[in-house]
């Protein structure tokens, strides 16, 4: 324990401090080699005699301007490197032939012309021998830190077909990564060297891993299934490394690759899930040449289905959000797809109206800023506009937030979509798809119930199919990673803050899929509705959140720090389930999905009230709100939802109420 104190305590010194405890140990050393070349030339070891002290003070004036003029002093032991290495090789040169000129071609008095090639070979011995034992000793320090914080680190990459080679070729034009081998499953590669990089088989990877000091490992298998790239991934769980992938093939065929090119893996690698091609005739039916009307097209999924839907030409794209600023970004962001990042000129936007440049299917993308609940204001922009598809992801969707502004959430999620359904019923609107969400299914909680009323809402409009021409459908999914308030960019950005990331159980599981699936699953399962459909994703297995989250910590190169591991990296917290907070999610209130056209795609049989019924209990729901009554609101959510089974108790901050929980 004293020795590592001693060690931060040195590390903890000002720098000039540092330097000029170098410069002396320096000077020891340069009397050291003086003094050992003389005892080892004329067999003599006694104190310094004139002719030795005129060795030293040479050996000192031609040394020690080399060493700052080459930055010996500027390196930092703990990372000292082949850079170092190169430095010092060219100084050793130098000086070589400087005192082999002084003492051994011209000579001196009574000094050994052999001293001229002895002493440069001993001083240089304990110069490199002092740099590497002060990296070792004072590296000792972090050993278990993160391996990429070196000066350069070192990459293995695995696959050794056309992707590797060409990724190992744009890496050996930079310094930023040293690329030490490549692994492959190929067992006619194993033991080959392809450019002077030997190919490693696929076993034995966390000794190999040790061994060549590896800090990254490059995945360049673009042609393996998700299942075997799943695979791979497990293999290197605790192994220490950062596991990234390759850039894309253009910057690999021109050589402009560095190692900040290089990704992170996607979510698709951390879910492990195989993603079903979209089928193209789904996408476009209800979007090209169609007016499109995204809410909440600022949000995480409303921004990916309005990037989805630009794909396919829609005639108009209206974006409306209550958020200026999200709306501002993907306005922006959009603006870029139809005009180029480098023709943005005014001359193309007329009054907040983008039209494309297509020559063929000019595409008018319009801003508004509104709430769904402005009854006045979004029937002006639906009877401007005429939209024929209305895609609503306009929700409040924090199951925490809402809990504590339940009247807020009601008033958002279920007469924000009462209002946007009826007036897409009123200005003839062919197909209205609800965005909902798994925690409508036996909620715990206000989000899940409001979104199972707004659900209720659209079944009984829909259930009056005779007296409209609308197509009321929704999508229900869980969790979607990489949305905002969702559990991995939380958990990146405690990883890369060093922790500790918090969980509020240990034992908590949740369907995941990616934003842009998702989107394109809920454009599809829209082109398939007939009315009052309930349409459920699938989701794929359930994931144990605490195993994602020591996923992502392994594969950002980082340890996970518990009782077996007390020196691990990033310790895991378990914090509590919150209000309203389920262990598991459902997609399905009742039993047996009837399949669909996409494998991915289910219709669900879900029992709803007619509209007569439901109307009644929404005026009475409307009127809670408005008087604050949270034991009405809580009476009308468990008629109306009967699977709802509140826990603990919401407390809306702008009321008095408190809306107790049984």
């Amino acid at each position: 324990m004293r020795v590592k104190v001693t060690k931060h305590s040195l590390l903890n010194l000002p720098r000039s401090v540092k330097r000029g405890i170098v410069i002396y140990c320096d000077v020891l050393i340069c009397a050291f080699s003086v003094w050992l070349a003389f005892g080892l030339r004329l067999d003599q070891w006694g104190q310094f005699q004139v002719q030795e002290w005129i060795v030293l003070i040479v050996a000192i004036g031609l040394s020690f301007p080399l060493f700052i003029a080459f930055g010996l002093y500027r390196a930092i032991f703990r990372y000292v490197g082949s850079a170092a290495l190169a430095s010092m090789t060219r100084v050793f040169i130098i000086y070589t032939s400087l005192f082999f000129c002084v003492f051994t071609l011209l000579g001196i008095n009574d000094v050994p012309r052999s001293i001229g090639v002895i002493q440069p070979i001993l001083l240089f011995i304990g110069i490199g021998v002092s740099r590497y034992f002060m990296r070792y000793w004072l590296g000792s320090i972090n050993n278990i830190q993160k391996s990429f914080n070196r000066a350069q680190p070192i990459a293995l990459i695995y696959g050794a077909g056309s992707a590797g080679r060409q990724l190992a070729s744009g890496l050996s034009n930079n310094k930023e990564l040293l690329v030490k081998g490549f692994i492959d499953d190929d067992l006619h590669l194993q033991k080959s060297t392809i450019n002077g990089i030997y190919v490693y088989p696929n076993t034995g990877l966390q000794a190999l891993i040790h061994r060549l000091d590896v800090t990254d490992v490059l995945l360049a298998i673009p042609s393996a299934s998700q299942d075997r790239r799943k695979e791979i991934i497990a293999s290197f769980n605790g192994c220490g490394v950062r596991v990234r992938t390759l850039p894309g093939l253009n910057d690999l065929a021109t050589g402009r690759v560095r190692a900040s090119d290089l990704h992170d893996l996607d979510m698709n690698d951390l879910l492990g899930r195989e993603v079903v091609p979209p089928q193209l005739d789904l996408l476009e039916k209800n979007i090209r040449n169609h007016v499109v009307l995204v809410t909440g097209a600022g949000g995480s999924i409303g921004g990916e289905l309005c990037r989805q839907i630009i794909k396919f030409s829609p005639k108009s794209l209206i974006l409306i959000d209550n958020s200026e600023h999200s709306l501002y970004l993907i306005y922006e962001e959009l603006k870029k797809v139809l005009i180029g990042p480098e023709d943005g000129s005014a001359a193309r936007d007329f009054g907040g109206q983008v039209f494309s440049p297509h020559p063929v299917l000019p595409i008018k993308l319009v801003p508004c800023l509104a709430s769904v609940r402005d009854a006045d204001l979004l029937l002006k922009i639906f009877t401007t506009h005429q939209p024929t598809t209305v895609f609503h992801a306009a929700a409040y969707k924090h199951v925490p937030l809402v809990e504590q502004n339940p009247f807020e959430g009601i008033r958002n999620n279920v007469f924000g979509t009462l209002t946007c359904a009826q007036l897409s019923l009123d200005c003839g609107v062919c197909n209205f798809i609800l965005v909902s969400t798994d925690k409508a299914v036996r909620p715990t909680n206000i989000m899940g119930a409001s979104k199972r009323i707004a659900e209720l809402v659209l079944q009984a409009m829909a259930d009056t199919k005779d007296d409209h021409s609308t197509n009321f459908s929704m999508v229900r999914f869980g969790n979607v990673l990489g949305s905002s308030g969702s559990v991995a960019p939380l958990f990146s950005a405690q990883i890369a803050a060093g922790g500790p990331i918090t969980l509020t159980h240990s034992e908590v599981t949740r369907y995941f899929m990616t934003i842009p699936e998702a989107a394109q699953l809920v454009i599809q399962a829209s082109s398939m509705a007939v009315g009052g459909d309930v349409f459920v994703l699938d989701m794929g297995e359930p994931v144990r959140i605490h195993d994602l989250a020591i996923k992502m910590v392994f594969l950002s190169g980082l340890l996970v720090k518990d009782e077996s591991h007390p020196h691990g990296d990033i310790e895991i917290k378990v914090t509590g389930l919150r209000p309203g907070e389920k262990l598991y999610e459902e997609l399905l209130i009742g039993d047996n999905p009837r399949p669909t056209a996409h494998p991915k795609i289910m219709k669900a049989h879900e029992e709803f009230l007619s509209w007569d019924d439901l109307q009644p209990d929404l005026e009475k729901l409307n009127l809670a709100l408005n008087a604050f009554d949270g034991q009405l609101i809580e009476d009308v959510l468990k008629k109306l939802v009967p699977g709802y089974q509140s826990k603990g108790n919401a407390v809306d901050w702008h009321g008095e109420e408190l809306l107790s929980h049984e």
